[in-house]
């Protein structure tokens, strides 16, 4: 059975994910760091199975990718974000960004090439932001973290394409999560109207996505940073 992982797994769009994977014929592992429950909820309903792990942690993270096994496909989606001035944030906030975002990114690619490249054939996704292409008031370290997320999907893309590995992101916009529960209901009303379709984007739009890029259908697309965004950046 085809295998994939997709950490930060447990909710919102890491979930919307793992239930579009699990659909399509894929045995999910869905990767979570606190919220067990609902990530054995989640992995009950589609067959899967549950890990937790905190990817800032060389060992957890090494414990994860072991028990996900052999892996098709890696979605890279778990990610934390800090919204205020970049003159209030601490330099242990900084580091939660990085380590998250970033270096659990890191780990879990490298652990997860060796076998694709053995098979012959893979597909890692990486979950960005818009704001890594565009950058976001009061969102600096959070923009910094996608903008390197971007540039090692791109770079990694080329070093991994002579093997049959397809290294890809996608970018999502004003996504209707919990991510967007620091603003006010006003500034979610303004992000409405600067979005061109004019609605905040669901977790399934960001899915079906991924569960396109995972399939043989995109079997020539690799070193793209696609955004799903509604228009936002136009």
């Amino acid at each position: 059975m085809k295998k994939a992982l997709v950490t930060g797994g447990s909710g919102g769009i890491g979930a919307a994910i793992c239930r579009a994977l699990a659909r399509d014929g894929w045995f999910v592992t869905v990767g979570y760091h606190e919220n067990e429950a609902a990530a054995l909820r989640l992995a009950g309903e589609i067959g899967g199975q549950a890990v937790g792990a905190d990817l800032r942690d060389e060992r957890e993270s090494a414990a994860l990718m072991e028990a996900a096994g052999e892996l098709d496909v890696l979605v890279n989606c778990a990610g934390v974000d800090w919204y205020g001035l970049l003159q209030d944030m601490d330099e242990a906030d900084w580091r939660q960004l990085f380590g998250v975002n970033v270096d659990g990114m890191f780990r879990c690619c490298k652990l997860a090439i060796p076998a694709m490249v053995r098979a012959g054939q893979g597909c890692i996704i990486n979950v960005a932001s818009v704001l890594g292409l565009s950058g976001g008031a009061c969102e600096s370290a959070y923009s910094a973290t996608k903008g390197a997320v971007i540039s090692f999907t791109r770079a990694l893309a080329k070093e991994l394409g002579p093997s049959g590995i397809r290294v890809n992101c996608i970018c999502p916009g004003c996504i209707d999560t919990p991510m967007l529960d620091c603003f006010t209901p006003e500034e979610k009303a303004e992000l409405v109207e600067r979005t061109t379709l004019g609605r905040l984007g669901r977790s399934e739009d960001v899915a079906e996505l991924a569960a396109f890029l995972a399939s043989g259908r995109a079997s020539f697309i690799t070193a793209q940073a696609i955004t799903v965004d509604g228009g936002f950046l136009v």
